[in-house]
């Protein structure tokens, strides 16, 4: 059984997760475009995930208040 890391647990929420990676890729400087993106190096790929991460974190912290 193949379970791609790349699709969403909901897949209404696509569009909503999109538009995440977009805030955060601008957030640390990244030009994102829609689609492929094979031209983004490792470091900037990873700030981006960093960034989605750091900022899902600070999320939560904000509910358990």
């Amino acid at each position: 059984m193949s379970n791609s890391s790349n699709k969403a647990n909901i897949p209404e929420a696509r569009e909503a997760l999109d538009k995440f990676k977009m805030e955060a890729a601008s957030e640390v400087g990244v030009n994102l475009k829609q689609g492929y993106n094979g031209n983004l190096t490792s470091r900037e790929a990873g700030s981006v995930g960093g960034q989605m991460v750091k900022k899902m974190i600070e999320a939560y912290e904000q509910g358990m208040k």
